[in-house]
């Protein structure tokens, strides 16, 4: 009988952090693709697709938002078990004050509300695809691990937001952020020195799009999207002052969370995350692209290597997504090899790249 390997921790990582083409999302007037190239034999970047359609069955959410819209107005019987949260909410209001105060039909009505906009928000699913880019700091086992635990992280709550609030939010972000951070309870646990600066610190973008060609996004340290325009055949300058952009996750802390002083490992900011942080683009013409990467393929400082890659984008502009990004990558490989001949080969890093374009 032949003994089963188990696989080794950096096989099972390599394979955990890489997207497969099955899960591309299909959306109108949209073609996508990224890939991810490990500097070593498993990297600190992770890329992946987030197919709404094909990762949560959302027929059944929407039934369940709309059964519950309705069960929320229904009064609980006279000695019942409660059936819901609201149910117990009121059954609590009762016993904390003369039942004749409860305005127990007005709360219905309002969280019942709730939960048909609940389901309007995840209509909006049918037609939106999200891509999450991470960037771990160093690259090697370690780092794969801080992106792995990023990517667990926002796959647990987003399930969370999905039953909530039907669409992602601000606190999604801000809970991953906090997930990164140092605890003194588990520094205590560890044994650990409470002065160790020692931290696990990534970057992160997150974006959605949808077939009009609105890219909304919020960024942790990533290198900010660069904007192609088929028309012009470059690189569009875009006024960043309009591009919200956070510090790496596990770096601050916002000065109103609650359990701020208990991350000793986290600089202080001023406020949690709002709507108003989430940046937009707007792809207006057929052919135009969204550019996301990680400092690998372009760190989004050295002009020379933007042009180089806005030339590689013009010449395969009239390609699909996969071949751009292809060419894109290869070329950023090409790069390594001239640093390897200087012998500074802890400048290669990992490499993500993600076409998404507008058709």
């Amino acid at each position: 009988m032949a003994i089963q390997m188990e696989p080794a921790i950096y096989e099972y990582l390599r394979k955990r952090l890489m997207p497969v083409e099955g899960a591309i999302p299909h959306l109108a007037r949209t073609d996508m693709y990224g890939n991810s190239i490990p500097a070593g034999s498993v990297g600190g970047d992770l890329f992946e697709y987030i197919n709404f359609q094909q990762r949560y069955n959302i027929d059944a959410r929407i039934a369940g938002a709309l059964r519950l819209s309705r069960e929320y107005l229904e009064r609980l019987p006279d000695a019942q078990i409660p059936r819901n949260s609201v149910d117990e909410h009121v059954q609590w209001l009762k016993a904390k004050s003369n039942p004749s105060d409860v305005g127990e039909a007005g709360y219905r009505q309002a969280k019942s509300s709730e939960q048909l906009m609940v389901a309007d928000n995840l209509r909006e699913l049918y037609t939106t695809a999200g891509i999450l880019l991470v960037d771990a700091q160093g690259h090697g086992i370690i780092s794969a691990k801080i992106a792995s635990t990023v990517h667990d992280t926002f796959h647990a709550f987003i399930l969370s937001e999905l039953d909530h609030h039907g669409k992602t939010t601000p606190e999604l972000f801000e809970n991953i952020n906090v997930r990164l951070a140092q605890s003194v309870t588990a520094r205590n646990a560890l044994g650990r020195d409470a002065h160790d600066e020692s931290r696990e610190i990534a970057t992160m973008l997150y974006g959605e799009i949808r077939p009009e060609g609105h890219f909304r996004f919020v960024n942790f340290g990533s290198p900010p999207p660069l904007v192609f325009s088929a028309e012009y055949g470059r690189f569009m300058p875009i006024n960043t002052n309009h591009l919200v952009q956070f510090p790496a996750l596990g770096l601050e802390i916002p000065e109103d969370h609650p359990d701020r002083n208990k991350y000793f490992s986290m600089a202080v900011r001023q406020r949690q995350i709002n709507a108003s942080n989430i940046a937009e683009i707007t792809l207006m013409s057929p052919g135009d692209i969204v550019f996301l990467y990680s400092d690998g393929v372009y760190d989004g400082s050295d002009e020379e290597n933007r042009l180089q890659i806005e030339r590689i984008v013009r010449d395969h502009k009239e390609q699909a997504a996969k071949e751009i990004c292809n060419a894109v990558l290869d070329h950023a490989v090409k790069q390594d090899q001239s640093v390897q001949q200087t012998g500074e080969v802890d400048r290669i890093d990992d490499k993500t790249a993600v076409i998404i374009k507008h058709s």
